[in-house]
């Protein structure tokens, strides 16, 4: 069972502010983290960071988490002092209206804002039969006019939004909920597997990256694995449970029943051979786990396997990614720890050899 240290630090990562663009936060306190559990990192200008944890003869096994979240960038202020903005990463418009975001302000401090659309009362029949769009949409924090927000809330061109959020959990359900979780739990996922292994005998050395900007198409990625140049690697992933909208024969990433291990989606084709290894040591250490084969999506994964690096993505299921409000298992979290615990410890030259 986790201990409760690592619910509060899964709690702390999920609440943290970190957008694509600006990691600062989470960035910090991944390297926070770190130093606690005695493990070195440095952090690049992009707000990467990166970890060795121990050097051997073996292969060279990266642990990859990326750090942002879906989130927004302001465009422009209207003279009525709401203001036009831009998605970062793959939201649904749907999702937007009524929600309520944190955005960063020009001088570093923050204010509260509510994404809005044009009420019903005064829309036509036509437009109330119409999907939302972002471009109907304005983010308003309560501000006078243009001037009001520029001047006393401090907003303008360019300031960077996330929902604002509280993140809960319960002892009874071992449920989280919060946002970004895709990929924060993936992120805690890599932190704790590092601090399990620090100690133990591998036959491989071990790295980690936690790249930013992975929902603007893995740009972190490219650069981490440049840095640390990996032989092979594992992504976590904060990935879409499919349980409450799929066919049952057709559900490959429910809550409560393991991580999953990704064959394919639109960005890559797993290494069928790495893939296979790790489903055969799930099953040797009784862990659970669920495949997938997914005609959308994307991770880090998809960039890094271009290096000719044999990847594997252990996804724990999030249900409503890319939204405001998300749920994840404290169960899928301690699971997909430990598989990524036993892949390390038995990645040797031999079996990459098998890849």
């Amino acid at each position: 069972m986790a201990e409760q240290k690592e619910i509060e630090r899964i709690l702390a990562l999920s609440d943290a502010f970190g957008p694509s663009g600006m990691e600062d936060e989470v960035s910090a306190l991944v390297q926070s983290e770190l130093s606690k559990a005695g493990i070195d990192s440095e952090q690049d200008h992009m707000r990467n960071v990166r970890a060795e944890l121990n050097h051997t003869d073996g292969p060279r096994v990266m642990l990859d988490a990326h750090l942002d979240e879906v989130g927004i960038i302001t465009q422009a202020v209207k003279p009525d002092g709401t203001m036009t903005f831009l998605p970062l990463g793959g939201w649904a418009p749907v999702n937007f209206p009524s929600s309520v975001f944190k955005i960063k302000n020009q001088e570093g401090g923050f204010e509260h804002a509510v994404i809005a659309s044009k009420p019903p009362h005064f829309m036509s029949d036509a437009e109330k039969k119409q999907a939302p769009a972002v471009e109907n949409m304005v983010l308003d924090c309560g501000a006078k006019d243009a001037e009001d927000t520029r001047n006393s809330y401090h907003l303008g061109i360019g300031c960077f939004g996330a929902p604002e959020v509280k993140a809960t959990y319960s002892e009874r359900t071992h449920l989280f909920t919060g946002k970004a979780f895709d990929c924060r739990i993936g992120v805690a996922a890599e932190i704790e597997t590092l601090i399990r292994l620090k100690d133990r005998r591998l036959p491989c050395s071990v790295s980690a990256s936690f790249p930013v900007q992975e929902e603007m198409g893995e740009r972190g990625a490219m650069a981490n694995a440049h840095a640390l140049k990996p032989d092979v690697a594992i992504c976590f992933e904060g990935c879409p449970a499919d349980d409450t909208f799929q066919q049952p024969w057709l559900i490959q990433a429910a809550m409560y029943h393991g991580p999953m291990l990704r064959d394919f989606d639109v960005s890559m084709i797993t290494s069928p051979r790495f893939e296979r290894f790790a489903l055969d040591m799930a099953a040797k250490h009784q862990i659970p786990v669920q495949e997938s084969v997914r005609k959308g999506g994307g991770t880090d994964g998809g960039k890094i396997h271009l290096e000719g690096i044999p990847c594997i993505v252990i996804g724990i299921p999030v249900r409503y990614i890319h939204s405001s409000n998300c749920y994840c298992t404290l169960d899928d979290y301690e699971h997909a720890v430990a598989l990524a615990v036993e892949l390390c410890s038995a990645l040797d030259m031999e079996t990459l050899r098998s890849f």
